[in-house]
């Protein structure tokens, strides 16, 4: 097949890597609406100002306190919208940064600089960033010449390695593991097994690689999922199933069942 893209965007794991929810229009209803498309723009404007070369990992609403939107619906005809404002979580000089942003102030309420567990997720950029990098990684490209394989078929996929409670731990890093196309659409068939190329996000740059062991990659027969390409014969097809409690369902509730919502 043609040579494919060497990276791979997936929404599985860590996905939305820059998460924003906007409404379709650009005018909101209600206090809770998530951003419209126009007050996205007025966030990036606003931190954009004061704050350059950041990453923008997460916009969304920074919800007003649930007495705020309550004592606005009982009083929604003559009552003001209550201000918006938004959340922002962003990378700056390797450091995490939550900004809170007044939209109707048109500044910046609060930047703090977060120092506990964990980092915001990734980005596309860097997810494509590190994969590449990885993928020109000369012991890499070896350990691909002594396979036999064809560098323009493989993919990398990026994948965080987890927090498990340690202590101080300061480095954005991520796993890069390959799959390989040529003859199929199914790259987590073929996985390139015993190669494990570690990057650090923020210095973007290999601090490990691992070449643990040779195992043939899977053929590509029969390994293409899509509907079209799917040949007789076919397996039976799946019959009908009903399940059912005979003496009632196994939970409680103390409402009675018209009132449980």
């Amino acid at each position: 097949m043609a040579p494919a893209c060497n990276t791979l965007f997936f929404f599985l794991f860590f996905t939305f890597p820059l998460s924003i929810f906007s409404a379709a229009s650009i005018h909101f209803h209600h206090p809770l609406d998530p951003l419209t498309l126009q007050e996205l723009d007025q966030v990036r404007t606003i931190i954009t100002a004061s704050h350059h070369n950041l990453t923008f990992h997460y916009v969304g609403l920074d919800e007003p306190d649930k007495s705020i939107v309550v004592s606005w619906l009982a009083h929604r005809t003559t009552a003001k919208t209550p201000p918006r404002r938004a959340l922002v979580i962003a990378r700056l000089n390797h450091q995490t940064h939550q900004f809170i942003v007044d939209l109707s102030t048109h500044s910046i309420v609060s930047d703090e600089i977060y120092s506990g567990s964990g980092f915001p997720m990734l980005t596309f950029e860097e997810q494509t960033a590190a994969n590449s990098l990885a993928l020109t990684h000369a012991p890499f490209r070896a350990s691909v010449g002594r396979r036999g394989l064809k560098m323009e078929e493989i993919v990398g996929l990026s994948s965080t390695v987890g927090w498990y409670g340690e202590e101080g731990t300061s480095r954005r890093i991520v796993k890069v593991m390959f799959c390989y196309l040529d003859g199929t659409v199914n790259l987590y068939m073929r996985p390139i097994e015993g190669i494990t190329v570690t990057v650090d996000l923020d210095e973007m740059k290999v601090i490990a690689y691992h070449d643990r062991l040779m195992v043939p990659v899977p053929k590509a027969d029969g390994t293409d999922f899509r509907e079209w390409k799917q040949k007789p014969p076919f397996g039976p097809r799946l019959k009908g199933i009903t399940v059912v409690q005979p003496d009632g369902p196994s939970f409680y509730h103390p409402r009675p069942p018209n009132q449980v919502k």
